[in-house]
C-alpha cells in the first residue's frame, strides 16, 4: 500500500497544484478524501471540455486524482461546514490550494484548524506566498511559476515572444514540493506529537527551479545570458540538427573531458591540435565558427546514422529531442517507471507515474479518479451517520453523490 498507508488526508484542492500534491500522497498509499463543491466539483473536471475531445475521459484530471475518494459537500452551508470539520478532525493532513481569504471565511484557515486538531499537518499551496503585497493575489502556474519567477524570460530569445509552458509544469513541481513537506511534517509529528502548517507557493517553486541563474546573479551581481545556440561558449553542450532537421542535444558539460570525443565522433581529430579550438577559452572565442562547422557536418547524415557513432564513442553524452510519441514508445522511459497501469474496472489504464519509488514499501495507484461525490455515502458512514441522517443530508443538497 505504500509508505503512507494509514495516513488520512482531506483535500480541498482545485485545478492542479493542490490535487497534484494529493495525488502524489495517494500514490504513496495515503487515504485521500477529496472535498468537492456541488455543481461542477473541482473545476479541473472541466478539462475534458477544454480539450475539445468528444470522449468520456479527462486525462489531466485522471492523472492528479486517481486513488482518491470524492465527497460532494457544500461547505458554504452550516451543516456542510460542520461535516467538513468532522472530516478534518479525524485526519492527519489537511491539504488545500484554495485562496487564504476564502478558507478564512469558512473557518478552514490554519490557526482555526490547528487549534481544533493540534496533531494536524496543514499543507498550504498559494500563488505568491503567505506574506507580502500579493499574498492574496490569484495565480495559475503560468503567472506565479512561469512568468513572474523569471523562467519564461530566461528561455526567451531576443526579438521572439516568450515560450508557452506546457500544462501544469509549475503545478506539478509545486505539488511535489508540498507532498515532500507534508511527509517531513508527518515524520516530525512522530517525534514531537505536534502537527504544523507547511506551505509553499507557485512563485517559490519557480524561484527554486531557476536557482542556478538566480544564485549566480545574487552572488555576482549580474545574471547569465539567455542561451543562444549559435554562439554557445562551450559548443560541446548545445543542440544540433541532423540532415532531416531532427534535433538532438550534445551534453559535454566538462569541456576538457568531452571535447576530444566530440571531435572524434564527427571525424575531425585534427581539431584537437587546431589552435582555434585547443583550449576552452579558444573554443569559446571561436564558438560561432565551430558551431557553424558542426552544423554543416551534422546535416550530412540522419540521426539514425549518427546514433551508433555517438553511442560507440567513449565519453560522448547526448540525447535526442523526442516528441510525445517517441517518449511513449521509449523502452527506457518504461524501464525507469515513467508510466503506470492504473486499475480501471476490469482492466487498467496507462498514465504517467509520480516520480519516486519505494523499494521497501512499494506503492502504486489503486483506482482511477472518482466521479464527483462517488464516495459521499461511504464517507458519511465512516463519520457515524445513520441512514436517516445520510438521507436528510442528500435531500437537502448539503451532500451530493
Amino acid at each position: 500500500m505504500g509508505p503512507l498507508a494509514g495516513v488520512r488526508v482531506v483535500e480541498l484542492g482545485v485545478w492542479i497544484a493542490g490535487p497534484a500534491a494529493g495525488g502524489i500522497l495517494a500514490d504513496w498509499g495515503a487515504d485521500v478524501v477529496k472535498i468537492e463543491p456541488p455543481g461542477v466539483g473541482d473545476p479541473a473536471r472541466l478539462f475534458a471540455r477544454m480539450l475539445g475531445a468528444d470522449l468520456p475521459f479527462n486525462p489531466p484530471f485522471e492523472m492528479d486524482n486517481r486513488s482518491k475518494r470524492s465527497i460532494g459537500l457544500d461547505l458554504t452551508r452550516p451543516e456542510g461546514r460542520a461535516l467538513g470539520l468532522e472530516l478534518i478532525d479525524r485526519a492527519d493532513v489537511f491539504l488545500t490550494n484554495v485562496r487564504p481569504k476564502g478558507l478564512a471565511r469558512l473557518g478552514l484557515d490554519p490557526a482555526s484548524l490547528l487549534e481544533r486538531n493540534p496533531r494536524l499537518v496543514y499543507g498550504e499551496i498559494t500563488g505568491y506566498g503567505r506574506e507580502g503585497p500579493d499574498a492574496d493575489k490569484a495565480a495559475y502556474d503560468i503567472a506565479g511559476f512561469w512568468a513572474r519567477s523569471g523562467i519564461a524570460h530566461m528561455l526567451t530569445q531576443p526579438g521572439v515572444h516568450p515560450p508557452f509552458q506546457r500544462g501544469g509544469m509549475g503545478d506539478h513541481g509545486t505539488g511535489l514540493a508540498a507532498a515532500g513537506a507534508i511527509s517531513a511534517a508527518l515524520f516530525q509529528r512522530e517525534r514531537s506529537g505536534k502537527g504544523q502548517l507547511v506551505s509553499t507557493s507557485l512563485l517559490r517553486q519557480g524561484v527554486y527551479t531557476l536557482s542556478f541563474d538566480l544564485a549566480t546573479a545574487l552572488r555576482f551581481g549580474v545574471g547569465l545570458a539567455v542561451g543562444n545556440r549559435k554562439a554557445m561558449g562551450n559548443p560541446c553542450i548545445n543542440v544540433y540538427a541532423d540532415r532531416d532537421g531532427r534535433w538532438f542535444w550534445i551534453v559535454g558539460l566538462e569541456g576538457e573531458r568531452h571535447w576530444p570525443p566530440l571531435a572524434r565522433s564527427v571525424g575531425r581529430p585534427e581539431w584537437l591540435t587546431d589552435p582555434r579550438f585547443a583550449t576552452p577559452a579558444e573554443r569559446a572565442k571561436h564558438a560561432a565558427a565551430l558551431i557553424a562547422e558542426l552544423d554543416a557536418i551534422f546535416a550530412t547524415k540522419p540521426l539514425a546514422e549518427w546514433k551508433p557513432i555517438f553511442d560507440a564513442t567513449e565519453d560522448f553524452w547526448w540525447s535526442p529531442v523526442q516528441n510525445l510519441e517517441e517518449v511513449m514508445a521509449d523502452p527506457q522511459v518504461r524501464a525507469a517507471g515513467g508510466f503506470v497501469e492504473v486499475p480501471d474496472g476490469d482492466a487498467t489504464t496507462l498514465l504517467p507515474h509520480t516520480p519516486a519509488d519505494f523499494h521497501g514499501t512499494p506503492a502504486s495507484p489503486r483506482w482511477m479518479a472518482p466521479r464527483l461525490g462517488q464516495h459521499s455515502d461511504e464517507v458519511l458512514r465512516e463519520l457515524g451517520k445513520d441512514e436517516s441522517e445520510r438521507k436528510a443530508l442528500f435531500e437537502k443538497g448539503v451532500v451530493i453523490g
